[in-house]
C-alpha cells in the first residue's frame, strides 16, 4: 500500500478537490494532519461528502485549529504549539492519502514547515494553478522535492494555460497526471469521473 501527500504552490488551489479524486480513484483513505480554520466544514468534512465508495476511511485531525492562517500562528493563537511527535500517521491496510496545509514551506511552529510532515516513502503531488508567479512557485516547490529525494506528480488545475503548463512539463521532468478543469461544480458524479480517468495515472506512480 501506498501512501500519496498532496500538496499545492499556494492556498485555495485546489488541493481538496485533488485529495478526493485521489481517495476515490484507489478507495484510500484520508487524513489532513492540520486543519487551520472552517473546523464546521473542514477539508475531511468536504471530502467525505465528495466520496462515492464505503471502503475510504477519514483519520482525525492531529490539529485542529480555529483560526484560517499558516498553522504556526493559527496555533499561536490557540495556546498550543505543533510539534512534529504529535504528527502520528494513522494505522491503516488501506492506501493513504495525505493533504498538506497550504504550501510545502507553510511553517507549523518557529523552526519546522509543512516539508518535514513528509515522510521519504511518500509519493508527493503538487496541485498547480495558473496565476502570475505559477511558474516559479512550482519550480521552486518542485525542484526542492526532487532534491529532498521524493518521487513527485503535478496536477494541473483550473483553464489550461498552454505555455504555462508545457514549460512547467519542460524545465521539471515529473509525470503529469492531468488537469481538473474549472467545472461549475464539483459532486460525487463529477469526482467519480475524474477518478476514473486519473486512476491509472496514480497507481503508476
Amino acid at each position: 500500500m501506498k501512501t500519496y501527500f498532496v500538496t499545492g504552490i499556494s492556498t485555495e488551489i485546489g488541493k481538496t478537490i485533488a485529495s478526493a479524486i485521489l481517495v476515490e480513484a484507489l478507495q484510500a483513505d484520508y487524513w489532513k494532519p492540520i486543519q487551520a480554520g472552517e473546523l464546521d466544514d473542514s477539508d475531511t468534512h468536504k471530502v467525505e461528502r465528495l466520496i462515492s465508495n464505503k471502503t475510504s476511511k477519514f483519520h482525525p485531525n492531529s490539529y485542529a485549529l480555529k483560526t484560517p492562517m499558516s498553522p504556526h500562528a493559527a496555533a499561536d493563537i490557540d495556546g498550543v504549539t505543533i510539534t512534529l511527535k504529535d504528527i502520528k500517521p494513522p494505522k491503516t491496510n488501506n492506501h493513504l492519502v495525505i493533504e498538506g496545509a497550504g504550501g510545502i514551506l507553510v511553517p507549523i511552529n518557529q523552526t519546522q514547515t509543512i516539508l518535514d510532515i513528509i515522510k521519504p516513502e511518500y509519493h508527493v503531488i503538487v496541485v498547480s494553478r495558473h496565476y502570475l508567479g505559477s511558474i516559479n512557485h512550482t519550480l521552486l516547490t518542485v525542484n526542492l522535492l526532487k532534491e529532498k529525494g521524493f518521487k513527485v506528480a503535478i496536477i494541473f488545475s483550473g483553464d489550461e494555460h498552454k505555455t504555462t503548463e508545457d514549460i512547467i512539463k519542460k524545465m521539471t521532468q515529473v509525470p503529469i497526471i492531468g488537469r481538473i478543469d474549472e467545472e461549475p461544480y464539483f459532486d460525487r458524479n463529477v469526482i467519480l469521473e475524474y477518478a476514473d480517468k486519473f486512476q491509472s495515472e496514480f497507481l503508476g506512480l
